[in-house]
């Protein structure tokens, strides 16, 4: 799969076992930037790798700073080539948060490989050119646009995500098929016993399908200005729940929860029909599965946190909410505090009813 950028076209590789890391081993001029977590259970894939040219970082949002985009900066002005450096990354959306920022600041930009191990990567980030860095209180305050100029996508790796991590992978696969309609809601629905069993050619079937389903968003509007701005359906929910659970709750299990709130807001508008609600919903809870109760979260910092959504333009709520009609999401201005109440409260009781 190509993928066209204002910066590069840029290849999305699906691999069916790991010998790919071998010869990425090899790449002339680069430093190889890995999760330690996932350096330490694929190893023997990474011995060919020289110890001055590796940098190992635990991925967690404490290191998702610009300290670490510079230290990694640093540690690459050791490679004489400079502007022919090439980054090479290995790990989930932290490192490539990270890494992206690295690559496109340094030099003003390098070459830079990407090989996301996380489902949640692999099926949404991965393209689109996002990075990210988190800056003292505020979370993904910095950031740029620089895509990577080759993907390396291995469902391999998906084998050794934790149940949380995996589950929050498949809550963006599910909302990628949902929005593309019937035939879309349709496939999930026939193939959720195997990908919740990891079967890996389901999955590398569904990360496809949900990159090319991307794709058509981001190339025609890779700035996030309009278009694109509808891949966010669910997201002012869940990045809400994120944020007042103190992300307990992972992005991608956010997300599904936040579809579910969104539906409910419009099928009571009478945009979206209780069918289609019914069935996303009983899709979207396989893949839900947490032990907090949101009511527990007073209603103002769901509120309050829907408010400094970053793509909130007004003091009114913003929302990305679905039709009846395939790839057909309205972004509405209006959405009122009485609205998510009601979405959380449903949510609520639809997901103890079934526990």
């Amino acid at each position: 799969m190509i993928i066209h950028s204002k910066f590069k076209d840029y290849e999305v590789h699906m691999e069916s076992n790991f010998d790919f890391l071998r010869e990425l081993s090899q790449t002339p001029n680069a430093e190889f930037v890995i999760d330690e977590k996932v350096y330490g259970l694929y190893k023997t894939y990474f011995k060919e790798i020289p110890e001055e040219r590796l940098f190992l970082v635990e991925a967690t949002e404490e290191h998702k700073v610009i300290e670490t985009a510079l230290a990694i900066c640093e540690k690459m002005t050791e490679i004489p080539a400079k502007r022919n450096a090439h980054l090479v990354s290995v790990g989930g959306g932290i490192i490539q948060d990270i890494t992206g920022f690295v690559a496109n600041v340094l030099y003003r930009g390098i070459p830079w490989t990407f090989v996301p191990t996380t489902l949640l990567a692999s099926c949404d980030s991965c393209i689109g050119g996002k990075t990210s860095l988190n800056y003292k209180k505020y979370k993904n305050l910095l950031g740029t646009f620089y895509p990577p100029d080759a993907l390396h996508i291995c469902p391999g790796f998906f084998q050794t995500l934790s149940e949380r991590d995996f589950e929050s992978g498949l809550g963006e696969v599910v909302k990628f098929n949902i929005m593309a309609g019937e035939h879309g809601l349709k496939n999930i629905e026939d193939n959720i016993d195997r990908l919740l069993a990891r079967d890996e050619d389901c999955l590398k079937q569904f990360v496809y399908s949900s990159l090319e389903f991307k794709k058509g968003f981001i190339e025609v509007d890779e700035f996030d200005r309009g278009e694109r701005i509808k891949l966010n359906f669910a997201h002012t929910f869940g990045h809400a729940i994120e944020t007042v659970t103190g992300y307990e709750i992972p992005h991608g299990t956010a997300v599904a929860i936040g579809m579910i709130m969104a539906n409910r807001v419009a099928e009571r508008r009478g945009m979206l029909d209780s069918e289609i609600a019914r069935r996303s919903e009983k899709v979207l809870l396989r893949v839900i599965h947490i032990g907090i109760d949101l009511n527990e979260y007073p209603l103002e910092r769901f509120i309050s946190a829907m408010r400094k959504d970053k793509k909130q333009t007004s003091e009114h709520l913003t929302a990305v909410l679905m039709t009846n009609v395939a790839k057909d999401l309205k972004i509405v201005h209006d959405v009122q505090i009485e609205e998510v109440a009601d979405a959380r409260d449903y949510f609520e009781q639809l997901y103890h009813a079934q526990a």
